[in-house]
Formats: structure tokens, sequence, C-alpha cells
């Protein structure tokens, strides 16, 4: 009898190793190696000829582009408008989606609500971490009661396929792909090959009965997506739930998305009975802002064709130790070195002493350079104790010269804005040229960062 060969897989990055190895030479990640059968090699001959098979069995061909027949309905709209933002419009049909969040952030509890969302629509949810009773309980409570919400507990990657091809659905949910298995591989549910093959099973059923299917995914300790990374690569849409747990408000965001922006964002607040969309995060975001004190500025982001006001926050105290802390939440903490370095560069503000703390209120997070001078003087404030112009919102991106360069898509932010009462925007000057001021808000340009702490402190 054939000895079964065997090799080592890393199960952070998918490396590959004939013996154990300690520490992943290709991550750098220590003890995560598993050791994993090898399916038997196939002759080449007998690969030949199953290729000719299938040839001679399938009947489709090459076609051209013009011969492909569209159908009436290309999405399916859920009538939530965050999320079908985010999904670029609506669920695509044939579409396989990734859906990952860190534990407890509501990845179940937004999939469940797709039975509630689309009523009248087929949904089949795949359970392989919660009985029926547990996902019925959770149904009861969100409001799901239409019969078309189909449940099925099963980890067997081939039965579930068999169930769905019975069911028909419209709209298939595996929760999650961690815990589903194929029999034919032998490795343990959640492991890089069993996660690749796995969803490589789902994916080409999702193509061939153009069903729309989501994956719920776990994280790892660092934030990514457990499993392989070509798991990324595979699917159409990879949709992150971000936000805190001990707060109300979750963020819905695309990071990859073959049917639409990747810039978009959906706002949901968590309550007793679900997830609700909030519909201006503006005013959700600034409702506790606090007034008169320094260091909070106000300013305006872009997410996809969302313009969205958020406050920012810096503290700024004398260090007790020897290096000074840097510490960011909501912003990317090498920005913020190189915005202070500026700072203390072309203004004088003597921060080589000073411990610095900025924080972005409400969870979110802010990747955009537009934010570059709301932060600046958040800390400029803080370090001369002097509130700011509560009435003022900040916009303009930061350079290395203390100069205030242009931003994109100026006139939504200042409507954004205005609409919240703000009385003023300082904007970079060179985005003064052909802008159309909205009324009930004061506009000036700005073109050095001194001029802005004079304007603002």
């Amino acid at each position: 009898m054939a000895k079964s060969r065997t090799r080592y897989v890393c199960q952070e990055c998918a490396y590959e190793s004939a013996r154990w190895l300690g520490r992943c030479p290709n991550c750098d990640a220590w003890n995560t190696f598993v050791e994993e059968a090898l399916a038997p090699r196939t002759p080449v001959k007998a690969r030949v000829a199953s290729s000719q098979r299938h040839a001679e069995t399938t009947a489709l061909s090459p076609q051209p582009l013009g011969a492909i027949v569209l159908g009436e309905e290309t999405r399916l709209a859920t009538g939530v408008a965050e999320f079908d933002r985010v999904m670029g419009g609506g669920i695509m049909h044939g579409s396989l989606s990734l859906v990952a969040g860190d534990p407890g952030i509501g990845k179940s509890t937004l999939m469940t609500e797709l039975g509630k969302y689309l009523p009248d629509r087929r949904v089949l949810y795949v359970t392989g971490e919660e009985s029926l009773r547990q996902v019925k309980l959770r149904a009861q409570r969100l409001g799901v009661t239409s019969d078309a919400f189909l449940l099925f507990a099963e980890t067997n990657v081939e039965a579930i396929i068999a169930a769905a091809q019975e069911a028909r659905p419209d709209v298939l949910v595996v929760d999650s792909i961690q815990t589903v298995f194929r029999p034919d591989v032998e490795s343990a549910p959640g492991s890089v090959s069993q996660v690749r093959e796995s969803a490589s099973a789902l994916l080409q059923f999702t193509k061939s009965m153009d069903v729309a299917t989501f994956l719920v995914g776990h994280v790892t300790k660092a934030g990514s997506i457990a499993g392989p990374r070509v798991l990324e690569h595979m699917v159409d849409t990879v949709l992150y739930f971000e936000g805190d747990r001990h707060h109300a408000f979750r963020i819905l965001r695309a990071v990859k998305n073959r049917f639409g922006s990747t810039n978009e964002i959906g706002v949901f607040e968590m309550q007793g009975t679900g997830l609700a969309e909030v519909a201006n995060p503006s005013a959700i975001f600034l409702s506790q802002r606090s007034y008169g004190a320094s260091g909070s500025t106000v300013v305006c982001s872009l997410e996809g064709t969302r313009p969205v006001l958020v406050e920012i926050q810096a503290l700024v105290t004398p260090t007790s130790y020897g290096t000074p802390q840097r510490t960011a939440t909501g912003f990317d903490y090498r920005r913020l070195q190189l915005l202070l370095a500026v700072l203390e560069k072309r203004e004088g503000v003597r921060l080589a002493t000073h411990d610095v703390f900025l924080n972005v209120a409400g969870g979110v997070r802010l990747e955009e350079p537009a934010v570059d001078l709301g932060v600046v003087v958040a800390v400029a404030s803080s370090f001369r104790d002097v509130p700011t112009d509560t009435g003022t919102v900040l916009i303009g991106e930061v350079g290395l010269g203390g100069e205030i360069r242009t931003v994109s898509q100026l006139e939504p932010r200042l409507k954004e804005a205005a609409k919240l009462g703000f009385e003023r925007a300082l904007v970079p000057e060179n985005n003064l040229k052909g802008v159309t001021v909205p009324k009930g808000i004061e506009v000036t340009g700005v073109g050095r960062l001194h001029k802005v702490l004079d304007l603002v402190l």
C-alpha cells in the first residue's frame, strides 16, 4: 500500500514546506505550520483523457461579446440605501461576496436581515456555527418572518451545494467559510487548503447557477481575513464590517468590488431589533461634540460619493518619559508623524517634549489627505490650549512645505457643511476657481498653514 504524501502549510500565508518549521520564512509567523495530506497524483494520460471527455460532453464554446444576452434584472435592490450603496447599487446576480469583521460586530445579524430586506426572494442561510434554533431566535428578534428564508445546518460543501441546487435560492449565505469543508481534502476545517478548496467549489456553483452568494469570514488578531490570500482574489466583493462592539455605530466598507466603487461606506446603528441605517451620519458623528474645549476641529471627508463631517480630537500634554508618545485612533499613525514634523518645522510648535494623542470621534477611520488640515489645527489648538472656531469646517491637504494643497469634489463637501449649519469653511485657495458656493456659508481660501492658525485659533 502506497504511503500517502504530506506537506506542511503555513496557516497565515499558505507557504508550503516539505518539513515542519517553527517560523515561517515567508511571513515570519511562529508555530503556524500544519501537516496536510496531498491528493494522489493523476497520471498525465488520465488527465488528458479526462479533459477530452469534458470537451466532448460540454456544449459551451467561446462566444462573441454581442451574442451574450443580459437579463432584465442584473441586481437585487434591498431597499436599504446604505447597503445598496456599498454593493454598487444592489446585490449583483452571480456574485460571490466575502463579509469579514471582528467577532460580535454584527456579520451574522447583517446576513440574517437579508431575509427582511428581500422578503419576496428565496434566501438560503447555511449555518456551520449555530443550530437552527439559535438562528431562528435571532431571526425572530430581527423581524424576519418570511417563509422564503430557508435554514440549513451543514458544514459539508458538497451537501451545501446539493441543497442549494434543490432549493434554487436567489441568495445563498454561508456562515462561515472557516467552518465548512470538502471531504476529499484531508485537512481540518479552517485550514488554508480547506478554505481555498471550499471557496473554489462555491465559486463554481455561484457562477453556474447565477446565485448571489455571501461568505462570512473570520479575521485574525492583526485584523486581516483568516485563510489564504487567494480567498480575497477569488471573490467579487470584499466587505469589512467595522466598529467597536461597545459603541452602537457600525461601518460597512467595501475594499474590493468588481461591480462598484471601493470607496463607499454604509453606516448602521446596532439596536435591539437589529441594524438600522443611518441616513445622515454627519449629524450623528457630531451630535456629542464638545464646544469651548481646545483640541477639537471638524473636517469633511469624502467616502466614495458621500461627504461625511467628523470631529477630530487632539490632546497634547507634557511627556513623562524620555521618548514622547504618539497615539492615533482612526487615523494613520505614520501620517500623524509627518504632520507633526511639518507643524514643528514650519510653525515652530515644539512637540519634542509633549505626548500627542489623536482620536477620530464616532469610530470612523479616515484615510483621505483632505483631513490633514483639521488634524494639524487640532494639535496646535491643544498645544496652545486655545479653542478653535466652532462654526468653521477645515478642508485641505497639508504639504511638507506648510502649503495647503487642493482636494477633489469641493462643492459636495461645502453643501454638506452648509446643511449642518456651519458658517465658514477654510479651503485651499487654488480650489476656489469655478466653485459655486452654497448659501449660508462663507468660504475662505488659504494657501499657507500659518494663515489657517491665525484665522481659527
